[in-house]
């Protein structure tokens, strides 16, 4: 390194890290410097997060050296990174879920400040940055979105000279986003380096002053994403395969899945829906800011929380309000949860015993209380496959997969079912460019062929990309549903923050 050159916060040269014969990371040289904001660019299983967990301690690299500010140096937790000046926030939460938000926060601060000085000084972040949170709530009880918003107070409060930034608006409307870009660039006008993962290569575009681009664990470009088109930098990313996706006109049939005079309380968010039908080849978007109810209504449709009106849900004519998830997978009703590990999948269980999960109603899969070994291993290969899912071995843990190669198996899982309906919470939640495309044709398909499909899902342009008609969750109400022709980004994103007439909750869930 020359001393004309200015130094860089943090410098990879020549990392590489195996986990068997599965090369995550292969000679990676990578830079950033202060004041920049610095694009990590790739498909799942690039070797994003494997370098990035290096650099904040979580992991030691085979080979290769680091450097903070100029000076070789070894991150052996991440508590020495935090020491230098690193902080993460993950894209899989590292939360306690029975301790307060406060507690959380006080655990990554080693317990310098507790008490009400600490949550004063939460509340005062949080007014800043635009982040709202309550210290005092229990971790369980939050969305997704809610315990995103930790994860980046928590590193925010540390103040670090570095910060990595993992998907970190995968959760937020529009108006968010904005909010955290605001903050980003204040943080990199003071003199901090950011680290930005994302696969939305627009938010790179505006708010990023450079990229690298991974591909199958090595560096194969680096570009100003300001002066480079989305276009180019996906063809770096992907090589020369297509990342659009088709929406096809479809008839909507009879109803599948019909909600009627639904008020049910979960925890601590209310759900009312006075009328919804779900019809046979529609997929209808459920839009909303994270903890306005997302988590209550996909445990109401799901079966997860009991509705005391036995017909408040029918699928196909028959009521299934009282019923858990497995009698209502029995009626061909499935479910993806929007936390895939640990909701979705059991961390520590086999991609072979985690399909198991989901098919206990199955005749296939299970018979007079014996397994079916043989169906579970051949369609647990058979998503694999369909789903371009990589993997070491379906025999390999769950938590051994990227977290978008565990989307995709977990969406999988599902569709093979060919399902009269289907429930998806978060369908493409940090799924890169190409895969959220493959989750996307293939939620279609289904459509295609009869199923009924609702997506509850943060990401606007997703929604509005597959939707047939969509409707906005707000306060736990659920609003007057439209065709997909009449939302915009910009009135949805209103629509979620209470701030625009088209949320009409005396006629819940159906058209005008």
């Amino acid at each position: 390194m020359s001393e004309a050159e200015p130094k860089a916060l943090i410098q990879s040269v020549g990392i590489s890290k195996s986990f068997g014969e599965v090369k995550a990371n292969q000679d990676i040289d990578f830079a950033v410097y202060p004041s920049q904001i610095h694009a990590l660019l790739g498909e799942n299983g690039a070797g994003k997060s494997t370098l990035m967990k290096i650099i904040c301690g979580l992991q030691q690299p085979d080979s290769g050296t680091l450097y903070w500010k100029g000076n070789a140096c070894n991150i052996i937790n991440p508590k020495a990174a935090r020491a230098q000046g690193i902080g993460m926030v993950h894209q899989h939460f590292a939360l306690f879920e029975g301790l307060s938000v406060a507690e959380n926060i006080a655990f990554s601060i080693d317990g310098a400040v507790q008490g009400p000085k600490l949550e004063q000084r939460i509340l005062d972040l949080a007014k800043r940055f635009g982040l709202d949170v309550e210290p005092r709530r229990v971790v369980y009880e939050l969305s997704a979105g809610e315990r995103q918003r930790i994860e980046i107070l928590r590193a925010l409060l540390l103040t670090p000279e570095l910060l990595i930034l993992d998907e970190p608006t995968s959760v937020l409307t529009p108006q968010e986003a904005d909010q955290l870009f605001d903050t980003v660039r204040k943080l990199a006008n003071e003199g901090h380096g950011i680290v930005f993962i994302s696969h939305k290569l627009k938010e790179v575009s505006a708010l990023c002053d450079a990229a690298t681009v991974l591909r199958a664990g090595k560096v194969v470009g680096t570009c100003d994403p300001r002066n480079t088109s989305a276009e180019s930098m996906a063809e770096l990313m992907l090589g020369s395969r297509d990342i659009t996706a088709s929406r096809q006109a479809t008839d909507p049939g009879a109803a599948r899945l019909t909600v009627q005079n639904l008020q049910l309380q979960n925890d601590d968010q209310k759900l009312r829906i006075d009328s919804l039908q779900l019809r046979a080849g529609e997929v209808f978007g459920v839009a909303g800011v994270a903890g306005n109810g997302q988590e209550t209504l996909f445990a109401a449709l799901s079966g997860e929380a009991r509705c005391k009106q036995h017909n408040a849900i029918t699928i196909d004519g028959t009521p299934v309000g009282q019923f858990g998830p497995n009698e209502r997978r029995a009626h061909n009703a499935m479910f993806v949860p929007e936390e895939r590990l640990g909701h979705a999948a059991v961390p520590y269980m086999d991609l072979i015993d985690n399909t198991l999960l989901t098919n206990l109603a199955n005749k296939n899969a299970t018979r007079r209380g014996f397994v079916n070994k043989r169906f579970l291993i051949d369609t647990a290969q058979l998503i694999c496959d369909k789903f371009n899912v990589k993997h070491a071995g379906t025999s390999k843990a769950a938590r051994n997969l990227s977290g978008g190669n565990l989307q995709k198996f977990v969406v999988g899982r599902e569709i093979v079912k060919q399902p009269a309906v289907l429930i998806v919470d978060q369908p493409t939640w940090g799924v890169d460019a190409l895969s959220a495309v493959q989750i996307r044709e293939a939620l279609m398909a289904l459509a295609a062929d009869g199923s009924a499909i609702l997506v509850i899902s943060q990401d606007l342009d997703e929604l509005l990309e597959i939707s047939d008609r969509l409707a906005v969750l707000h306060h736990g109400a659920l609003g007057t549903a439209r065709p997909i022709n009449e939302w915009t980004v910009e009135a949805l994103g209103l629509a979620m923050t209470g701030s625009h007439n088209s949320l009409d909750h005396s006629n819940t869930g159906e058209t005008a």
